[in-house]
């Protein structure tokens, strides 16, 4: 028996029951630990293809539970927190109790990603469209910016359904948007060559030193502006 074979796959495995834990505390508006599982879950994801690399054991099978697995971590997760935003929200767009559902346009738009990166051939070295675990880290931040900024204006932000309603539907097009984003893979021990990489860590490390859970939809916003300046350096 291949032991080494069925490694990435309880790897996976790790992430989707990190992602399932994350549902449950965000059901109970516990939203400081569904964001620390969503992010070990990140963590685990990350790490089964790297051991399916180093064994040599990728396969369909590891390929489809991967994504299985980000549905529930990266897709429903964030989906249900937008729903909660909305649910919490002041009520801009109406009363009606079928709002709040909206925030899962989310989980739409995740499952769409999921199942395109599996049949997109050019993401081998790059991304296109927004990863939907930076996506996640996205949207399981915002509570908790709520939660400890001390800011009436992001307060009022946050809690703005027509707000949340921009990022919700923001959030399912970035996802799916035809625009390259650069791997945070590095190949090579090289600086020229990583340059883009170690500017983006340095800056993502520095914002998180001073800003903490604020930084965190600042440094996606970063990674996607900093994608697209450099696609225009590359076309040049």
């Amino acid at each position: 028996m291949n032991i080494k074979k069925h490694i990435p796959n309880l790897i996976t495995l790790i992430n989707l029951f990190c992602g399932c834990i994350a549902v449950v505390f965000i059901s109970e508006a516990n939203y400081e630990m569904a964001f620390y599982m969503v992010c070990l879950g990140i963590f685990f994801d990350f790490f089964d293809g790297f051991f399916a690399r180093l064994f040599k054991v990728s396969s369909p099978l590891g390929l489809q539970l991967d994504s299985l697995a980000d549905m529930v971590t990266s897709g429903v997760a964030p989906g249900y927190v937008m729903y909660s935003l909305f649910t919490n929200s002041a009520h801009e767009l109406g009363t009606n109790p079928a709002i709040p559902f909206l925030g899962f346009i989310v989980t739409l738009g995740s499952c769409y990603r999921l199942a395109n990166f599996n049949i997109d051939t050019r993401q081998t070295d790059s991304f296109i469209g927004l990863p939907t675990p930076a996506n996640a880290l996205f949207i399981l931040s915002l509570p908790l910016v709520l939660k400890f900024s001390d800011s009436l204006m992001i307060l009022e932000i946050l809690t703005n359904q027509w707000v949340l309603l921009v990022i919700t539907l923001c959030s399912a097009y970035i996802l799916n948007a035809e625009i390259p984003l650069f791997s945070l893979k590095i190949k090579k021990f090289s600086l020229k060559e990583n340059a883009l990489q170690i500017v983006f860590l340095l800056v993502s490390v520095l914002m998180v030193l001073l800003l903490h859970y604020i930084a965190i939809p600042l440094i996606i916003i970063f990674y996607v502006l900093l994608s697209v300046v450099n696609n225009v350096f590359l076309k040049k």
